[in-house]
């Protein structure tokens, strides 16, 4: 066996690991595949755009967060937090108000960071698009191993006040010794650093968790034809979406007359992960209904993408 290449986890790999590892470790996952015959709705959604100078318009990741947001709203039970101790078999859910996402970004430097997208179940369209679209220009300005280290000090922090002594002892060790010693920036640097203003820099409240996570497959690589069978669901999270790229299939449609036939139509495949300790099925139900709701009355976009005054037949 020839080992071409050795590299050791940087603070980004050992966050991602240790949460995933923690994930898999702990949560039993539900996983559901919804794939919604969105021809019609994408068809109105890609001529409304087409009516809006380029930046103005909106992208169908955005699209496709508002469409969960809105979900979520009909299913408020899917975004919470849990408290579970095993050995006692003690548990809490809470409910939380705030839709903060948790989502994957390729930022500009090309790392790939999870940011938490605060309460865009009360933003707009075009607020989510300014929104995302300041949290690359303040990618800009940060240094992401700082930011990360923050987070994950917190998070240990957070775990001594809790009575994890062993593990943040062995979290001290991992990163602060030998070849794995996590590089942050010395003390002039830092200072140097910290003079930036926290409205043009990522800090570690746009990195710490949301309540739902929600990872866009299809952005990433749109030529894909599968779909997400399973994500992980991050703790204390307890849902958690993967939305696969637009494709191709065949779908069933009715005529006037109620007949049945197939067509080729254009099908979302968004892949639901649920922790089973704190919901069931049915509890998922609303959320699909909403999203079916949605993907039949494409005129919902008039109103989301302030195109009031336009018809559907218009558009």
């Amino acid at each position: 066996m020839t080992v071409t290449n050795t590299e050791h986890f940087g603070i980004q790999r050992k966050i991602v690991a240790n949460m995933t590892s923690q994930s898999w470790h702990d949560i039993p996952h539900v996983s559901y595949l919804y794939e919604a015959d969105a021809s019609d709705f994408l068809s109105v959604f890609s001529l409304l755009n087409s009516k809006k100078n380029k930046s103005e318009r909106v992208s169908l990741n955005i699209l496709t967060l508002k469409i969960i947001t809105e979900g979520l709203k009909a299913a408020p039970q899917m975004n919470a937090h849990i408290d579970f101790n095993k050995k006692l078999v003690r548990g809490r859910i809470d409910t939380i108000k705030e839709i903060d996402i948790s989502m994957p970004m390729i930022l500009p430097n090309g790392k790939m960071m999870t940011v938490n997208l605060k309460d865009f179940g009360n933003k707009t369209l075009d607020e989510m698009k300014f929104y995302i679209n300041d949290v690359r220009r303040r990618a800009l300005n940060t240094n992401l191993d700082e930011a990360m280290f923050e987070v994950s000090f917190r998070d240990t922090i957070k775990g001594l006040f809790k009575g994890e002594f062993r593990k943040a002892f062995y979290r001290l060790i991992g990163s602060k010794t030998g070849k794995h010693k996590v590089k942050t920036l010395n003390r002039k640097a830092k200072a140097e650093y910290l003079k930036i203003p926290e409205r043009d820099r990522l800090t570690y409240k746009d990195l710490e968790q949301g309540t739902v996570t929600i990872s866009n497959i299809g952005s990433v690589c749109r030529s894909e034809h599968g779909a997400p069978a399973l994500i992980e669901i991050i703790p204390p999270q307890i849902t958690a979406f993967a939305v696969g790229s637009v494709c191709e299939k065949p779908v069933i449609r009715k005529n006037e007359k109620g007949d049945s036939h197939v067509e080729v139509g254009k099908v979302l495949p968004i892949t639901i992960c649920f922790d089973h300790r704190a919901l069931d099925f049915g509890d998922v139900v609303p959320f699909i209904n909403k999203l079916d709701e949605i993907f039949s009355t494409p005129e919902i976009l008039l109103e989301w993408m302030g195109e009031n005054n336009v018809s559907v037949d218009a558009a």
